[in-house]
């Protein structure tokens, strides 16, 4: 059974259920979400990796699509999850990583992006073609858009066939938000009009094999939701309710949302009830990783002193050493520029967690916590969520778990939304 196509088959039928996609490839995130699956018993876990961290030269991860993959199963397996119920995901998967160059060599690599994803199992494969390359115009027409889509579409089922790996499922779309929210500040925006939704799936029909058109599961629009740096749009049920019709009498799809990372548990709840039955969170998550990584930094201080690993000030010097990684989306600078490199929605500090000098002082931190326990009451001052995990017995008080409690609080509400119809909104 294809546990994608099942669950979009349950909500076209008229369950109010939907799918979380966690985007990640943090350690910790990825364990908090197999730990939470578990204790909430989730039918399955969707984890994807996006263009820019995993592609054929590595990303900025340095992991390709088979590393990811084998990445995420001795983190399963280390926890106990069943391999079987790990969906793989690809988010963005097109000549994003490639702009730079002219079309036709970024899509020659997009081609060994696909064919490398779908070799190693990712079942779920999001079509991205709506960036523009060197050569190209400004916008990218929308025809073109979709027959790029198509080409890395017939990529996709040569590999599997060949492969034997299971038939991939896929999402398309032309009006693909930014990955990683918007790099400037906010403005309205406007949801995408049922005339461009219906026009994107005849588009994409005319155009993809045959034999893969009924596993699209999905169309990215856009349900007017979106972050930035520092504010949050959030999602207005009454804007979005003809554009929300448009699927009744499109057997087997549903709306992907992107961008949903910060939005309240009732938006949530709404946008499935409204058919974007898919919600991505990326940012949102490792967001809550670095509020937790701050306030463990924050009780070793308390605690040690001139002892502590310092981490938090040997992440930004790190940041401020190497700022190849933000410098494009952040234009502030002095005070409100180390404001925004530390609590920034967007979240930019994810791309230097692996960073070896972060690492090493987050281990450093990390063992000053396990020799000097944290006491419940700096728990219950700096990591509210996991004070009352810990009172109820289900963590220790090992920093790792401290800070997975708060990512799992996060995942909390997603799982909340995706499941409401059939668990209630709990």
């Amino acid at each position: 059974m294809n546990l994608l196509l099942d669950r979009v088959a349950r909500h076209k039928a008229g369950e109010e259920v939907g799918i979380y996609s966690v985007c990640s490839a943090h350690p910790l995130v990825i364990e908090s979400t197999f730990r939470h699956a578990q204790m909430h018993d989730a039918p399955f876990v969707l984890i994807e990796a996006t263009s820019n961290q995993v592609n054929q030269d590595g990303g900025y991860t340095g992991m390709k699509p088979a590393d990811f993959r084998d990445y995420v199963s001795q983190i399963a397996e280390r926890v106990d999850y069943p391999a079987e119920r790990v969906v793989l995901g690809g988010d963005h998967l097109g000549p994003n990583a490639w702009t730079a160059l002219t079309a036709d060599e970024a899509m020659e690599r997009a081609d060994v992006l696909i064919d490398q994803y779908v070799r190693a199992g990712f079942a779920k494969i999001h079509l991205d073609c709506s960036m523009s390359c060197a050569d190209d115009p400004i916008p990218l027409p929308e025809q073109t858009i979709a027959e790029r889509a198509a080409r890395l579409c017939g990529v996709a089922e040569a590999a599997h066939a060949d492969a034997g790996t299971q038939a991939p499922v896929y999402v398309i779309g032309t009006e693909v938000p930014v990955p990683g929210g918007a790099t400037e500040d906010l403005e309205p925006l406007q949801v995408t009009s049922p005339e461009a939704a219906r026009g994107t799936i005849a588009m994409h029909k005319e155009l993809f094999p045959a034999e893969a058109w009924d596993r699209v599961i999905a169309l990215v629009v856009q349900p007017g939701v979106e972050f930035d740096h520092h504010q949050v749009l959030d999602y207005r049920p009454e804007a979005a309710q003809e554009l929300s019709r448009t699927l009744n009498d499109v057997p087997g799809m549903v709306f992907e949302a992107h961008s949903t990372d910060y939005q309240t548990k009732e938006a949530l709840t709404a946008l499935v009830r409204d058919h974007f039955a898919i919600l991505k969170v990326g940012p949102g998550v490792t967001f809550a990783l670095r509020e937790a990584l701050w306030a463990l930094d924050a009780m070793e201080r308390d605690m040690l002193g001139e002892r502590a690993s310092d981490f938090r000030q040997r992440v930004l010097e790190v940041m401020n050493d190497k700022p190849g990684n933000w410098r494009k989306y952040y234009h502030s600078s002095g005070a409100e520029l180390q404001l925004d490199l530390q609590y920034s929605l967007s979240d930019r500090i994810r791309y230097y967690w692996p960073d070896p000098q972060i690492s090493d002082a987050q281990e450093e931190m990390f063992a000053n916590l396990r020799a000097s326990p944290p006491p419940l009451p700096l728990v219950s001052q700096y990591l509210p969520h996991a004070y009352v995990a810990l009172r109820k017995g289900t963590i220790t008080n090992d920093p790792a778990e401290l800070a997975m409690a708060q990512v799992m609080a996060t995942l909390d509400i997603y799982l909340q939304a995706s499941d409401a119809g059939e668990n209630g909104d709990a």
